[in-house]
């Protein structure tokens, strides 16, 4: 009996040695596991609980809207500012880029606010708005409503990249108004002969939130360019206002500009230019039959380009 209560003590006593010198090696392991936790949490990618989130750049979201003249339907493919959304499609295959008649603001409005929506909770937020390339361009009454449709996204806080007005004819009920300060940059084209002819210059509501890069007036005396793409009565009152519609120096240099608003957006690879694509290949006639348009117009305040 009393051999069996030693065995026990001197068990116990064994048990008992063993554990005080094991706790300081368990004591200094939870030590080292304690002072490896920041650092291993530090090399754990932060999520959106952790409060403090690293978020890589997002792609930007690039919507290119366009207004055709007068009455002029969207889908209305004799017009370069239809066949110009096509061209953007084409080369950017990731953007956004469509047509629309200049008197349905209200529904351009509409599909850019759907387009920016990208998590689909029918709310712009200010990241949405922040990641958007808005580009704007338009033609005669699409070129006014280019700058009333810019005004419009002002109002929703939405920046706007770039302008662009070809000719610019002011609509019934509507008087040419400065350049919204929600607009980065932004370019006037317009020739002065003929019964409708483009307004000569345009002007920044807020020159140090708005860049004009130029006010260019285009010629034509010894250019004549085709525009059998469009009706007798066209060709015949209102020739010079179709003449620059059909001028690929025009399209070449917006294709140009946009293009410098688009660093890192997905691109086919040695895009050709407007005109040497084949949407616009229907105006190759004439002077602008052999692909002659090589030089893009330099961009000045205030330029006449012959």
């Amino acid at each position: 009996m009393r051999d069996r209560l030693h065995l026990k003590f001197t068990a116990l006593v064994l048990v008992f040695t063993a554990l005080v010198f094991a706790a300081p090696g368990i004591a200094r392991s939870q030590e080292l596991a304690l002072r490896e936790a920041p650092a291993a949490a530090a090399e754990t990618p932060a999520t959106a609980d952790t409060g403090s989130i690293l978020i890589a750049p997002s792609p930007r979201n690039v919507v290119i809207i366009g207004f055709v003249g007068g009455f002029v339907s969207r889908n209305d493919t004799k017009h370069p500012e239809v066949q110009f959304a096509a061209y953007l499609r084409d080369r950017y295959p990731s953007i956004h880029a469509e047509v629309f008649g200049n008197h349905h603001g209200s529904a351009a409005l509409r599909d850019v606010v759907r387009l920016l929506d990208t998590n689909h909770d029918g709310v712009l937020s200010s990241l949405e708005k922040e990641q958007a390339t808005v580009i704007i361009y338009g033609h005669s009454w699409g070129a006014t409503e280019t700058v009333e449709f810019a005004r419009e996204l002002d109002k929703m806080g939405i920046p706007v990249a770039l302008t662009i007005q070809v000719d610019t004819i002011g609509k019934p009920g509507h008087t040419p108004s400065a350049i919204s300060p929600n607009v980065a940059t932004a370019i006037n084209f317009y020739q002065s002969n003929g019964l409708l002819h483009g307004q000569p210059e345009i002007v920044a509501a807020d020159p140090a939130h708005t860049k004009i890069l130029g006010n260019i007036r285009m010629t034509y005396e010894n250019r004549p360019i085709n525009c059998d793409n469009y009706s007798w009565y066209s060709r015949t009152f209102n020739r010079p206002h179709h003449l620059i519609e059909n001028d690929f120096r025009v399209w070449d240099q917006l294709a140009s500009l946009i293009n410098s608003d688009l660093p890192g957006t997905p691109a086919i690879p040695q895009a050709p230019r407007p005109s040497d694509s084949p949407f616009f290949k229907y105006l190759r006639r004439g002077v602008q039959a052999n692909g002659t348009e090589t030089a893009h117009l330099q961009v000045a305040n205030t330029e006449q380009a012959n």
